[in-house]
């Protein structure tokens, strides 16, 4: 909570729902024995929310934070799966609201983002109207540039999406050979274009791993690496940093002959307006490996200014990685350009992510 509060996060805490991880030994709490992993998630609410006359807010005053959190969200398991996991998030979710019928819950669609299980558990928790569905994709490439429409069609009412965890595999998942290299990162950007577009689906996402040390990691790819010494980026960390650094109020059509840019010519597209800064931001991935030129045409009353800044993430090797010793690598170089009219043609370099700012008037 306290990490959270500093570096300006909303605090997400994910308990145990009573199963053990249902890969490895998948030990099942009875639901006749459920009452103390129930409890436990009202403590952590208390302690997180509560006035200093409770019992846990108490604790949380005398640990030297008298102000509660304000906690808005909790998970209630992680990569469960099956008629066992609906069994027993329905015992949470009726504690839970009824002590705290303001807290937000986010549940589990298991380890797939698709097939019979996530089926099976989209449509339960869609019925129980729960508030987040958590989807995770470990998947190579191919998914995700195949699966950047994939929000498209989804329900807009009811049940939200978190994207909790993703990340690009260059190899296979679990495999000891996945680096965070620019064919992940530039595959990843493109699936963020359909998350953007579709950002009244897709409330919150977030890349996982997101620390690893480089001589002691259980798990690979990963957003930040360090060692003793030093931290760097990957590739894939200076998608995320573009895209958190140009977030919009405001989603805008990004279209091409009236649909959106989803892979067509290997293109991808998404646009926002940021009501803070007055700019309109279009991000578009070129994943061939090709240059590609493109026209920018604004339609609309609205009037627009005469100057664009063009960050621009590229590399001409799909297997580039940053490293300590060559932490820069691939990232971000950025430009000014000046036009006239509505119109500004744009020249995207192969394997690249660019970010477009042209201020309104």
């Amino acid at each position: 909570f306290q990490l959270a509060e500093d570096i300006g996060a909303e605090p997400l805490p994910i308990l145990n729902c009573g199963m053990a991880c249902q890969f490895n030994t998948a030990e099942i709490v009875p639901l006749d024995q459920l009452d103390p992993y129930v409890q436990d998630a009202l403590d952590l609410i208390e302690f997180a929310n509560g006035d200093a006359t409770t019992q846990w807010g108490k604790v949380r005053a005398g640990m030297g934070h008298a102000a509660p959190f304000n906690l808005k969200m909790i998970g209630i398991g992680n990569e469960n799966w099956g008629p066992q996991y609906i069994e027993r998030l329905a015992v949470f979710q009726k504690a839970i609201q009824e002590k705290y019928p303001n807290i937000k819950l986010v549940t589990s669609s298991g380890t797939d983002p698709n097939g019979e299980r996530f089926e099976y558990l989209d449509s339960a928790l869609r019925k129980m109207k729960v508030d987040f569905i958590d989807e995770h994709y470990y998947r190579r490439p191919e998914w995700f540039l195949q699966n950047a429409g994939r929000y498209d069609t989804y329900d807009r009412k009811g049940t939200k999406i978190f994207a909790g965890e993703y990340a690009a595999q260059s190899d296979k998942t679990v495999s000891v050979n996945n680096k965070n290299n620019l064919r992940t990162a530039i595959s990843e950007a493109a699936f963020l274009t359909g998350l953007e577009r579709n950002a009244g689906v897709v409330s919150m996402a977030s890349y996982a791993p997101l620390f690893a040390h480089v001589d002691g990691w259980q798990w690979t790819p990963d957003l930040i690496w360090v060692d003793n010494l030093r931290a760097y980026g990957s590739a894939n960390y200076q998608v995320q940093k573009l895209y958190s650094t140009n977030k919009g109020t405001h989603t805008l059509p990004a279209l091409q002959n009236n649909k959106p840019l989803i892979g067509q010519d290997s293109l991808y597209a998404s646009a926002v307006f940021d009501d803070k800064t007055n700019d309109v931001i279009i991000k578009i991935v070129n994943s061939a490996p090709l240059p590609k030129t493109t026209c920018l045409a604004f339609d609309g009353p609205a009037k627009i200014g005469t100057a664009a800044m063009i960050t621009t993430l590229a590399g001409e090797k799909l297997d580039a990685v940053n490293t300590a010793d060559a932490p820069l690598t691939i990232s971000p170089q950025t430009t000014s350009r000046k036009f006239k009219g509505r119109k500004i043609a744009i020249t995207l370099p192969p394997n690249s992510l660019t970010v477009v700012r042209i201020p309104m008037k």
